[in-house]
């Protein structure tokens, strides 16, 4: 089934235009550029005047810029870019605006030159609060239940994790602790069985830090031990969503850990142990920041892919990247909009967005009636399996 297309950043009187795309575009993602500056009061006034201008420029709706240099992610970005000449923030596709204006942040910020993580400050302030750690303490607390109730319930975790996204204070308000009546679709104990394979190539595509993290972290940790599994974490090549993780995330997620001691310390320690023997590594790459969708992913991404054991896709806007950010009509599946994928795929996504694919009609008739911002407010999630799953 070829996927329908693209949800669009006009709004909804345009032909594919969605009101949540342009209320992010116009309304929540200036607040971010906001915050960026506010919180970070040290940047030279040079810095907090680009940011400003970007800020402007997508309230107003004004044209796409173009990348800029330097620019060492180019090739992912320039062919988009052209396809999209002469189109606005607030008039174009909006997974890829909303992509792209990070990127176009890490130009204003001066990352490429210096390095710094402007989301650094909300990051951090995750770790100081009690949730993350409590939520992490009843993931190690499985240590002792039945390998196939471990890995589902770690799952679960890993899945409520993904409320806590600093780009979305709306999911935040829920917590990382969901209810059963929340999920609205739960493949756990196939996916369970899956990820158990003994031997097995587990690719994790992260989300976001903290919390969320912690979950993935804790799971990986169980599939190396448990299933003897290599497990690959995919993160961002930079910053973005706010709370998106890149590579040196992991490893001040895994300092705090260290530092506040007990099982917690005793993890960290395994992870490092397995990065040394190479059953953990940690793969960023600018695909995960760029605008393409998963079917279209580059040689090196998919000669790691679509020979996993499983693909464990993780959050909102890789969910998206997964089905073309469309909305399906009702009566197709997840695994008909994945089926492009060779590899066994799991979806773990709390609902922020309109895109979903997979559910009930009758199903979707009682949440439009219960709640009609059930599929953007962060409260319900789905385990969903698609992709290509293999006879044993």
């Amino acid at each position: 089934m070829p996927p329908p297309p693209p949800i669009r950043t006009e709004t909804p009187d345009r032909p594919s235009g969605n009101a949540f795309a342009h209320d992010s575009m116009s309304v929540r993602v200036p607040k971010i550029l906001e915050e960026v500056s506010a919180r970070n009061p040290d940047y030279p006034q040079s810095v907090h005047d680009s940011i400003a201008r970007l800020r402007d420029d997508v309230r107003a709706g004004g044209p796409l810029p173009p990348l800029g240099f330097p620019a060492p992610d180019a090739w992912e970005w320039q062919a988009a870019l052209d396809a999209r000449a002469g189109e606005t923030w607030l008039a174009t596709d909006w997974f890829f605006a909303e992509n792209y204006v990070y990127r176009c942040l890490m130009m204003a910020v001066r990352h490429w030159e210096n390095g710094r993580d402007p989301f650094a400050p909300a990051k951090h302030e995750e770790l100081a609060g009690a949730a993350l750690w409590h939520g992490l303490q009843r993931a190690l607390g499985l240590a002792g239940a039945p390998d196939s109730e471990r890995i589902a319930a770690l799952l679960v975790g890993a899945l409520w994790g993904n409320r806590v996204d600093l780009s979305y204070a709306v999911g935040v308000a829920f917590g990382a602790a969901g209810d059963s009546a929340d999920l609205l679709c739960d493949d756990s104990a196939r996916a369970a069985e899956q990820l158990l394979l003994p031997g097995g190539d587990v690719h994790l595509v992260t989300d976001n830090m903290g919390s969320e993290l912690a979950m993935d972290l804790a799971l990986a940790d169980a599939l190396i031990a448990r299933a003897g599994a290599r497990v690959s974490l995919h993160v961002k090549m930079h910053p973005t969503f706010v709370s998106d993780a890149v590579a040196a995330d992991l490893w001040s997620l895994l300092a705090a850990f260290s530092a506040h001691g007990g099982g917690e310390a005793a993890l960290c320690d395994r992870l490092q142990r397995a990065w040394r023997d190479q059953r953990l590594r940690v793969l960023p790459d600018p695909f995960w920041n760029g605008p393409r969708f998963l079917w279209d992913r580059p040689p090196r991404l998919a000669h790691e892919l679509d020979a996993a054991t499983a693909v464990v896709l993780k959050g909102d806007a890789n969910y998206r990247r997964a089905v073309g950010d469309a909305l399906w009509p009702v009566g197709a599946t997840f695994a008909e909009a994945t089926g492009y994928l060779p590899a066994p795929l799991v979806a773990l996504r709390t609902l922020k967005s309109d895109a979903i694919v997979g559910l009930p009609a009758d199903q979707i008739r009682r949440l439009d009636a219960a709640d009609r911002d059930w599929r953007i407010n962060g409260r319900r999630g789905v385990i969903q399996t698609g992709g290509r799953w293999r006879s044993r």
